[in-house]
């Protein structure tokens, strides 16, 4: 199964922002361990990197970014994504465009903390603690 994971999930790890942090690191560990394919948008690793920097430095951040590279696919964003973004109706660009990648590599999920941003996504759309459930071995 691939997941897309939103950037708000990464930083809900990385920043240990809790309620939200177990489920998500739980995902990273399903991430880990094999049972799911995890992907991050390109602009997710951007993103990641440029919040991260600002707050523990660029070499801390830098590390991160490998950690996350190790774990994780990368969905890729280029022209024709960017593109299929712009035809999408999201409110939201940066919405658009994670959607588009999520259907460029073909998920089969992406995962979020803001579901509501995408009401209009033709990808089943789960919060961390949802799809944790999903994956859990009573439910397989």
């Amino acid at each position: 199964m691939k997941i897309l994971f939103d950037t708000n999930i990464v930083l809900d790890v990385l920043m240990d922002r809790l309620p939200y942090s177990d489920s998500a690191a739980e995902l990273f560990s399903k991430v880990e361990d094999g049972t799911i394919i995890g992907y991050l948008c390109g602009t997710t690793v951007t993103t990641v990197f440029y919040l991260a920097a600002k707050t523990v430095g660029t070499a801390r951040a830098q590390e991160e970014i490998k950690k996350l590279l190790s774990l994780f696919d990368v969905a890729p964003v280029n022209r024709h994504v960017l593109e299929s973004a712009i035809e999408l109706d999201f409110n939201d660009f940066e919405d658009a465009v994670i959607h588009a990648a999520a259907s460029h590599i073909g998920a089969d999920a992406i995962v979020t903390r803001n579901q509501k941003d995408f009401k209009k996504s033709t990808i089943p759309v789960y919060s961390s603690e949802e799809m944790a459930k999903i994956l859990t071995p009573d439910s397989v």
